[in-house]
């Protein structure tokens, strides 16, 4: 098209000698012209190059390309400090399992040589002699408990009969009239016997409550301090044999290094047994002052009851009750009536 242009611009007349002709019109070039101009390049499809004119390929850069390394460069960094997080988690968890493992391995080769005679333990004689009467005594405890217990049962299932054996006196009264009086008196008996009865269990069931808390409450609870503080006896013997060992050897500096470190988890496990040593002194200095003040008036409250329900004074023994505070629940008051709970 552009020879076609230029061939059609070559036959044109050139004015010679200031000769100004005018050129004829030619409609076929303009809308040649036209056509270049739309057919040209696409200004919005050029890319920025740098090193100016001629420059390489190498040199374009894209703006998606720009924009994704950007965001890639984002994530990236996220995604390190995810890792280095989880990392230090991680490397926390194996410190603590090694910690624990050592400490373990120490307990066991410790208890494994006391048992075999091989290894020294620390011996308080005195608060191993009030532990081992703690022990005994629980042990009693709990049999007076299963033995109260037991008592109740069977005295229940006692005032039971003598319930339904009143009920039946007294309809036979009714429909006797030959027996009227014998069964009569009889049945009132048993009512009477009845009644006695479930004062009774009241005093018995609060002697078993106060027991239970006794030995299951106060008394484990000082158990429990003792086997933690035996738990750091022998965690302090495994610490203080290991540093004995190390003092032993040589003493070179990665030698001095380890005694150093022992020396302080020695010290450490010291203190913390020390401290459960007085913590089981003092639990079981209250526990013994507790343990008799309950004991001497849940014994005189069993003693009280017992005597005045088979010596059939049955003013007694409601006086017993109001002595140590006991209240009996009414016949069939199971639940608070309606005005209880308003």
């Amino acid at each position: 098209m552009t020879d076609s242009i230029m061939s059609k611009a070559a036959t044109m007349e050139i004015p010679i000698n200031g000769d100004t002709g005018t050129l004829p019109e030619d409609d076929s070039l303009e809308q040649d012209l036209q056509q270049v101009m739309v057919s040209g390049p696409n200004l919005n499809e050029t890319s920025i190059v740098s090193g100016g004119y001629g420059g390489t390929a190498e040199g374009i850069i894209p703006t998606s390309s720009i924009k994704g390394s950007n965001m890639h460069h984002s994530s990236s960094s996220s995604s390190m400090a995810a890792d280095d997080a989880t990392r230090g988690v991680a490397v926390e968890k194996l410190e603590t399992m090694k910690k624990w493992g050592l400490n373990t391995y120490k307990c066991t080769k410790q208890m494994i040589s006391e048992r075999f005679g091989r290894g020294s333990r620390t011996v308080d004689l005195e608060l191993e002699a009030q532990i081992e009467v703690l022990r005994d005594t629980k042990k009693k405890y709990e049999n007076v408990l299963r033995l109260a217990r037991a008592l109740t049962n069977h005295f229940y299932n006692m005032v039971q009969t003598q319930h339904a054996l009143g009920d039946t006196f007294a309809d036979l009264s009714q429909k006797s009239p030959e027996l009227r009086d014998e069964f009569g008196y009889n049945a009132e008996t048993q009512k009477l016997l009845c009644k006695n009865g479930e004062t009774l269990l009241g005093a018995v069931n609060f002697f078993v409550s106060s027991i239970n808390t006794l030995v299951n409450k106060t008394m484990e609870d000082t158990l429990m301090t003792i086997k933690m503080y035996e738990n750091a006896r022998l965690e302090f013997d495994a610490y203080r044999s290991d540093l004995e060992e190390l003092s032993l050897g040589p003493r070179d500096a990665v030698a001095m290094a380890r005694i150093d470190a022992a020396q302080e988890q020695y010290q450490v496990q010291k203190d913390k047994y020390e401290h459960l040593r007085s913590d089981v002194i003092i639990k079981l200095k209250f526990l013994e002052e507790n343990k008799v003040k309950v004991m001497h008036k849940q014994l005189l409250l069993f003693h009280n009851a017992i005597s005045a329900y088979f010596a059939g004074n049955q003013q007694q023994l409601e006086q017993t009750l109001k002595q140590f505070n006991i209240k009996l629940r009414p016949p069939g008051a199971d639940k608070p009536s309606w005005l209880e709970e308003q």
